[in-house]
């Protein structure tokens, strides 16, 4: 991720929406990955101190506040182009359900940022294409019992299908959401995490399955054709294999392989976000700075594809290596609990193959 700079040279950070030193409104252009400062100008429009273009608030940027996109002044769509992925948002006659919405949006526009700067495609549903990319916001339904106790009747589940992403607004919250990883047995759980490891399976849909890639994706990942329905149904009754760590990236990812894939594609997209920030920041390591992790968009050569992952994993060794031992001087967790082993590395080089080939 990177950072921005206000018209009044101050540092802007992604998440922005005003300069906490001239003051100006800021906001993000999708289709130049950038934050910028906005003055009005004589006409009442917002104009963009980065290009001199005119926009408008994202209507849940003007009625919420709980984005900070920008849409074309010539676009006739109310929402920015990460709004209106939207299928069910939280129901805002709970009050708290604005403070888990603004959380969700924030992971969400993260995963699209990774999306923008990678080249991936984003195309949302619509008559046309009903497995387009979108996302519902949903919480467990309640039921009173006993008279004045709540429990929960149905549980969302968060998850994928046909392009419908689902994340259970429970994850927003923070003690529920560490409440959820502790009995899970987990070491890692983040929200931005969830909208990177469900994106995997959309992803997959549009790159893998029905590509020349499958055959290469079943040699590394496992045939997909097995019953997912068993396979669920024996991880959770049994966990996962006693080996995992010496073929999976985590213990979840051995339970299938659609899930070893979206494990190995989100754990790629931490990957690129944190080696891009550390870059942003004149990072070195060792005297080594980190460099640039965004694969170019205009080499496509496999010698440069392989040789900038190696890079790339190289440059991922020093920067987490140092990471978990400032978090350790300060009595916090690793930063970076994993071990990834010859085999999971090999996935990772694919997710890297896949999205620099960009053949799609």
């Amino acid at each position: 991720m990177n950072t921005f700079t206000c018209q009044c040279a101050n540092t802007l950070h992604f998440a922005n929406s005003k300069c906490v030193s001239c003051g100006l409104m800021l906001g993000f252009i999708p289709d130049e990955a950038k934050l910028s400062a906005f003055t009005t100008n004589q006409y009442g429009n917002l104009q963009a101190s980065c290009n001199g273009k005119l926009y408008r608030k994202c209507k849940n940027y003007a009625d919420h506040d709980v984005c900070n996109w920008m849409v074309s002044y010539d676009d006739n769509h109310e929402y920015c182009i990460s709004c209106r992925l939207n299928e069910v948002i939280p129901n805002l006659a709970d009050s708290d359900n604005l403070t888990l919405w603004f959380r969700l949006e924030q992971a969400k526009r993260r995963l699209l940022y990774n999306v923008i700067t990678l080249g991936l495609p984003i195309e949302g549903k619509s008559p046309n294409n009903p497995t387009g990319l979108g996302f519902a916001f949903l919480q467990d339904e309640l039921e009173d019992q006993y008279g004045n106790e709540l429990t929960v009747k149905n549980f969302v589940t968060t998850g994928h299908a046909s392009g419908l992403i689902t994340i259970n607004i429970n994850e927003a919250d923070h003690s529920s959401r560490i409440e959820m990883r502790e009995k899970m047995g987990e070491r890692y759980r983040t929200l931005v995490g969830h909208f990177r490891h469900e994106s995997g399976h959309y992803y997959w849909d549009r790159l893998i399955a029905h590509s020349d890639k499958i055959n290469e994706f079943r040699r590394l990942f496992g045939d997909e054709r097995l019953s997912y329905v068993d396979s669920m149904r024996e991880y959770y009754k049994h966990g996962p294999s006693n080996n995992w760590q010496n073929v999976w990236i985590s213990a979840y990812a051995s339970m299938h392989p659609w899930e070893d894939w979206a494990e190995t594609w989100a754990h790629y997209l931490h990957m690129i976000d944190t080696l891009e920030t550390a870059n942003d920041f004149d990072f070195s390591v060792a005297g080594n700075k980190i460099a640039n992790p965004i694969p170019s968009s205009e080499i496509h050569d496999q010698v440069y594809i392989a040789s900038s992952f190696t890079h790339l994993f190289d440059n991922w060794c020093q920067l987490t290596k140092a990471l978990n031992g400032l978090n350790r001087s300060m009595g916090l967790d690793d930063a970076y609990p994993f071990v990834i082993s010859i085999t999971a590395l090999d996935k990772l080089r694919f997710v890297h193959e896949v999205i620099s080939n960009k053949d799609y």
